[in-house]
């Protein structure tokens, strides 16, 4: 059997290796339209303040190890432009030689990640205008700050504050712009105002409500163009959202933002074609719906399934429920599970509770508050979702809650959580339990 992967990073790889394992017999050949495999693209922001000292070590394992430890056909440069679904052929060209190829596949995986968008705005194409999603863009990108003293940042999710965060430790002034009334969208507003006093806290130029319309230079950008005026700066990050790299796969069925939708065991519209990772839907368990939220350990997961399925072992991908976290300077942010507005919009008549609780105990030094805010299923009161924002702690309460969503636990359930204890670590009562223990029934 011959097995073609499009995509040679998390998904494409975990799914590799799983084929490896499980059915060494098989024939894989992995097309990636870049030349470097593999690697931690969460990372990248950590690369303009040197905490990773270069992208190398970002990279988990080399194109050569898959091809001679592993005995994978793994190509570089290789962009798929088309799938004959019927004769079942994959063909497109070599980047550098312009060649075209094809090649046959028993089975298929599109593993295609996806890619960063930049607006329909004005002047787009000016020297200095950056996105970041691999190691060439982040490597032109270390390039061209060399003489550079502001930066802008043009978005205030995830990517647009890690970078803020990075840019200002290396210290360059930054600006960031947000179209939004608030950073981080999905935040309650009281959590997101905690970030945006952070931001300002540590300098940051916060420009919120700001609708980009364009860029303006000689060459190299100069100004960003708004709405309400015009901003001068000397490079600018665009960090606005992603779209899946899917244009190729005509025919399959996809979310309206091209999302590849998928079944439980990766499987796709099209009889041997699987789809896993950034270019593929996610099953949300909350929402009980294909859902889109692209993470680096949510395509390790998927890849490892659509691998052990292509291989003849069968295994199911069992969903997500919605579970981040991120470091903003001294801040820890995180989300599990849904926000109110996706509760609201799924009519779910719940319930909200406010808490502020230390990460540890209260008399230990350096004890410091989280905020949480969680969302209970007033009927059945089922947990559906916490909110935390705090300078420690709050990776621990997240991943606690998020077990227990999963688990499809109810809120008074919380206290009965056997959790670690000792003054360094936690109080008596955790962060969790105490809201649950405050506003449960009993």
């Amino acid at each position: 059997m011959k097995v073609i992967i499009i995509g040679g990073d998390a998904a494409g790889m975990s799914a590799a290796m799983e084929i490896v394992r499980n059915a060494p017999g098989i024939e894989i050949v992995v097309l990636e339209r870049g030349g470097i495999y593999s690697y931690g693209q969460c990372g990248l922001p950590y690369i303009l303040d040197g905490r990773i000292e270069n992208t190398e070590e970002l990279i988990a394992r080399d194109v050569a190890i898959f091809r001679h430890k592993y005995g994978i056909d793994a190509r570089k440069f290789h962009e798929v432009t088309s799938i004959d679904t019927t004769a079942q052929i994959v063909r497109g060209k070599h980047l550098r030689t312009c060649e075209r190829f094809e090649f046959q596949y028993d089975k298929l995986l599109i593993a295609s990640g996806a890619t960063p968008t930049i607006p329909e705005w004005r002047s787009t194409d000016f020297i200095g205008i950056h996105t970041i999603k691999t190691i060439p863009q982040m490597e032109y990108l270390m390039q061209d700050l060399k003489n550079v003293q502001h930066v802008t940042v043009i978005g205030g999710g995830y990517i647009g504050l890690e970078v803020v965060e990075t840019l200002q430790e290396r210290g360059l002034a930054v600006r960031l712009i947000h179209r939004g009334k608030q950073l981080m969208k999905k935040l309650h507003p009281t959590l997101a105002e905690k970030v945006f006093v952070e931001a300002k806290t540590k300098g940051i130029e916060v420009l919120l409500e700001e609708e980009v319309l364009g860029f303006e230079g000689d060459d190299r950008v100069e100004q960003v163009i708004t709405k309400s005026g015009s901003f001068a700066t000397d490079l600018v990050i665009v960090a606005t959202g992603i779209t899946p790299n899917t244009q190729f796969a005509v025919g399959l069925a996809k979310l309206e933002n091209g999302a590849i939708i998928v079944n439980e065991q990766m499987e796709t519209s099209f009889k041997n074609i699987y789809a896993a990772g950034d270019c593929a839907t996610h099953f949300h368990r909350l929402k009980f719906e294909e859902d889109y939220l692209p993470l680096g350990t949510t395509a390790n997961k998927q890849g490892r399934i659509a691998g052990l399925n292509i291989a003849g072992k069968k295994a199911i991908f069992n969903g997500i429920v919605g579970t981040t976290v991120l470091k903003f300077f001294d801040l820890q942010i995180g989300m599990t599970g849904l926000s109110e507005k996706e509760a609201e919009d799924l009519k779910i008549d719940f319930d909200c509770y406010d808490w502020q609780a230390n990460h540890i105990a209260g008399y230990y030094p350096k004890a410091r508050p989280i905020d949480l805010r969680v969302f209970v299923d007033k009927k059945t009161r089922k947990l559906l979702g916490l909110q935390a924002v705090g300078e420690a702690g709050v990776d621990k309460r997240i991943d606690v809650f998020a077990t227990a969503l999963y688990n499809e636990m109810t809120f008074e359930e919380l206290v009965d959580l056997d959790l670690a204890y000792a003054p360094p670590f936690n109080g008596v009562w955790d962060a969790v339990q105490q809201v649950a223990k405050r506003y449960g029934e009993n």
